[in-house]
């Protein structure tokens, strides 16, 4: 059965949900720390998009700030999140908590703390159709959980309606948040690492689903994740975040052939490969990136840039912050020097290490 509410239409040619120079601050004894700053970004009607970097670069706080779910002491300061064609910013507190579930879904990294575990997962499935369908019968909301158990393949799917979290698997606890989250058939899922506390195996079965939820929905993601292997096999578009910032973002493909920020070449670089002579060492991000509040002038990598370090006039980097630019069709870049004879030599001594990540990313999606 279908659960789908009536709602303003999409605009034509326009992205299902566009942030604008969104900034976040987080509140603290010394005073307001800015932990995200200027970013904008767009995910169009059944687009998968990844937000990709290191802990603490941003990415949850940009996705928790699509559903205006900062946590205190944070706060969005500045910036517009526009879904549909409407101010997400100006919802009431009725409108916000129909967008909440209706419209946008979350599925959380950790479905052991997610699902309380002292109720039946099926109960829990039904409380939060009846929470945004208040008319609905306590068996119409269980013929549609048991309906989108089997939509996400829960094997016997009447007998894990009735099981506690604790009874059941990591993978098939996963399933029953996706599951939750498609109740409402909302336009766009925001994906928080889903596949972290999981096995390779049971990633690869969550990243397929999240695929055909895609294919058989027409449901955009925003794919938060630090898993670049995860990003080559379901994403259609990339943002990498670094300190904070957008510092990449393009097509899957032409990011993955051609990576132009010094930080996601070193992302690719640092991919253990699955070749039979493994190298001596692993190339690893030197360094560590800066706190909030103590982000470096200029670039916030140039610290831990190799690029930095084979210039001879390397003090742009450490005192102007490079803007976000096309540097190729789709392709645009943070970085003072993304498209010079400098950069395409780096990225060229680089070669061989990012032919060995691709490597491991088709083994690891042929696995």
């Amino acid at each position: 059965m279908s659960l789908e509410p009536t709602r303003p239409p999409v605009p034509p040619n326009a992205p299902l949900l566009e942030v604008t120079d969104l900034a976040v601050d987080f509140t603290t004894r010394t005073g307001s720390v800015r932990v995200v700053e200027e970013v904008s970004f767009t995910v169009d009607p059944g687009e998968i998009v990844g937000l990709v970097g290191e802990s603490g670069s941003g990415k949850t706080v940009t996705m928790m700030s699509v559903m205006r779910l900062v946590p205190p002491p944070g706060r969005i300061a500045t910036g517009r999140i526009m879904f549909g064609g409407q101010d997400v910013r100006s919802f009431d507190a009725d409108r916000m908590r129909r967008f909440r579930g209706d419209e946008v879904a979350l599925i959380p990294p950790d479905a052991t703390a997610a699902l309380n575990p002292v109720v039946k997962v099926g109960d829990q499935v039904m409380e939060g159709v009846r929470s945004h369908r208040p008319g609905t019968s306590d068996a119409d909301a269980h013929r549609s959980a048991i309906e989108m158990f089997q939509r996400v393949g829960l094997p016997r799917p009447e007998l894990r309606f009735r099981r506690y979290p604790h009874e059941l698997s990591g993978g098939m606890q996963q399933r029953i948040l996706i599951a939750s989250a498609l109740q409402m058939s909302p336009r766009l899922i925001l994906a928080d690492e889903p596949t972290t506390a999981l096995d390779v195996t049971i990633q690869a079965q969550i990243l397929r689903l999240l695929l055909e939820v895609r294919d058989e929905f027409g449901t955009a993601i925003l794919f938060v994740t630090h898993d670049l292997a995860a990003v080559a096999e379901i994403c259609d578009r990339v943002l990498v975040m670094y300190s904070g910032r957008v510092v990449e973002t393009a097509p899957v493909h032409d990011l993955f052939a051609a990576p132009l920020h010094p930080y996601t070449r070193a992302l690719m670089a640092s991919i253990p490969p699955l070749s039979a002579d493994p190298p001596e060492r692993l190339q690893a991000v030197a360094g560590s990136p800066p706190e909030p509040g103590s982000w470096p002038t200029g670039c916030r990598f140039a610290p831990r840039c190799e690029l930095r370090l084979r210039l001879d006039s390397p003090e742009i980097c450490a005192t102007i912050q490079p803007p976000l630019i096309q540097v190729r069709a789709n392709h645009q870049a943070a970085c003072h020097f993304a498209d010079t004879a400098v950069a395409a030599e780096a990225a060229a001594a680089l070669a061989d290490a990012v032919e060995a990540a691709e490597a491991t990313i088709v083994g690891e999606i042929s696995a």
